[in-house]
């Protein structure tokens, strides 16, 4: 009995082995089998890309105040004004009906996931879950920045969001909003934006993560403080 242990042992590593293999191999189709979306950059803008199409809005048609705000996905300081300012920005000053915000693409040269997640949220806007999208990428920004491939991440983030996943697949490979994410980053550069994120507030470039507080009161400023 003993001189069979050997080959009982050899058997047991062959299975461990060959389960090892098949893992690899099934890890390997998944991996290939992955979306793959590529967006390109410097695309001629065309009259379409901009038709009916001045930036992601939110907040009343009436407000004094209107914000725009230039940001990259990719960006850490504009995932920190996401997550940490902008609830307060949006509870406080948006849906009080002070100020309208305008949220414009500026994807950073060098962030090379930046315009392939400005055209998930473009894509998710076609389902009119633009801002759902939005908070998603930024929440999850330190999963997916830095990824060879981060359809995956972004598919997740579709189904999260209750997307129809046929849909905002033919809209992913489609790459149909690479010319309205120039036409933004372009504006952009022409009114001075060179860093996000900014803030363009009063006709004034305000860059760096503002704070709620200060931002309340710029608005103040300009529009005169609401009556008690």
């Amino acid at each position: 009995m003993a001189s069979q242990a050997p080959s009982g042992m050899k058997r047991f590593y062959l299975f461990l082995g060959l389960v090892a293999v098949v893992g690899v191999g099934a890890l390997a189709y998944l991996t290939l089998r992955r979306t793959t979306v590529s967006i390109p950059a410097n695309v001629a803008v065309v009259t379409a890309d901009t038709a009916g199409f001045r930036g992601y809005l939110l907040g009343s048609d009436s407000a004094t105040i209107e914000v725009t705000e230039y940001a990259d996905y990719q960006c850490p300081a504009c995932a920190t004004f996401e997550t940490v300012q902008f609830p307060d920005v949006k509870d406080r000053l948006i849906q009080t009906g002070r100020v309208r915000w305008r949220y414009r693409d500026f994807p950073i040269n060098g962030h090379l996931n930046a315009r392939i997640a400005a055209h998930t949220a473009a894509c998710a806007n076609d389902q009119g879950r633009f801002w759902e999208m939005h908070r998603f990428l930024y929440e999850g920004q330190p999963d997916w920045e830095f990824a060879g491939n981060p359809m995956g991440d972004f598919e997740s983030y579709a189904r999260s969001a209750r997307l129809d996943m046929s849909a905002f697949g033919a809209c992913m490979k489609s790459a149909k909003y690479a010319g309205r994410i120039e036409a933004s980053a372009q504006e952009g550069l022409k009114v001075g934006v060179n860093s996000t994120p900014t803030f363009l507030i009063g006709g004034r470039l305000y860059p760096g993560v503002m704070p709620y507080d200060a931002m309340r009161k710029l608005v103040d400023s300009l529009a005169g403080k609401p009556k008690s």
